[in-house]
């Protein structure tokens, strides 16, 4: 039996717009979203949900969380976060474990995007950092795009530490989406500290990965640009 939450998010279900997501976020054989399943409810739709089930309570978030759509996996994880926003220390405290021993289901890029940074990024931000660092070292694709943006919360708080740390681990990743978001976090610790960002360059540009690079060289000149990439082998 369909819960109220799937009953209404599967009311604005598109099959032409699910058709496209599954193309958009590469479910075919052997892609990073293979056999993931789409209804084709767009983002701002969710979030307009999320609003309106936001005192859902915690165990029907962790059903929704581990439902086979993609979309009702999404809509638990804005629930989480917006309970994260307004909870208390045990609330988030539980919220962050939920999280984390759900990992294996926020297994899409934008699923880890939109929540790491403010669940779990935002509640070591007093607390040991240990636990990234283990997720970066996982085989899992999703787990070390974890670790990596949830070290966003750091930088946007001006903090690039733990950001060029993770990225130093992750520097030799074998996946193009780590690559992409490696170099994403690098950019956005050139905002808070460009110094930085060129130190750690002058010491990685020549083996890092060239999308990683590219990436974090997006905001400098196109000189400066086309001398790291002459470093480059």
């Amino acid at each position: 039996m369909l819960s109220a939450t799937s009953h209404a998010i599967r009311a604005l279900a598109d099959p032409k717009k699910a058709a496209l997501c599954r193309r958009f976020f590469k479910t075919g054989r052997g892609e990073y979203g293979e056999n993931d399943k789409f209804l084709g409810v767009m983002v701002p739709e969710i979030r307009t949900l999320a609003k309106r089930f936001h005192e859902l309570s915690i165990l029907k978030i962790q059903k929704l969380l581990h439902s086979p759509f993609h979309e009702e996996r999404m809509l638990a994880l804005c629930i989480l976060t917006r309970q994260y926003d307004r909870g208390d220390n045990k609330m988030r405290a539980q919220i962050y474990d939920l999280y984390l021993v759900s990992a294996r289901y926020i297994n899409n890029w934008d699923l880890v995007d939109t929540t790491a940074p403010h669940i779990v990024g935002r509640h070591l931000e007093e607390k040991s950092k240990t636990i990234l660092f283990r997720l970066a070292g996982s085989k899992n694709l999703w787990r070390r795009r974890i670790a990596i943006l949830s070290s966003f919360w750091e930088i946007r708080k001006g903090r690039v530490g733990l950001t060029l740390d993770l990225a130093e681990k992750l520097l030799h990743d074998s996946h193009d989406l780590m690559h992409k978001a490696v170099g994403w976090m690098l950019r956005e610790v050139g905002k808070k500290d460009c110094m930085a960002l060129r130190k750690f360059l002058d010491a990685h540009a020549a083996t890092m990965p060239r999308t990683m690079l590219r990436y974090a060289i997006e905001r400098f000149t196109k000189n400066e640009r086309r001398q790291y990439l002459q470093k480059h082998t």
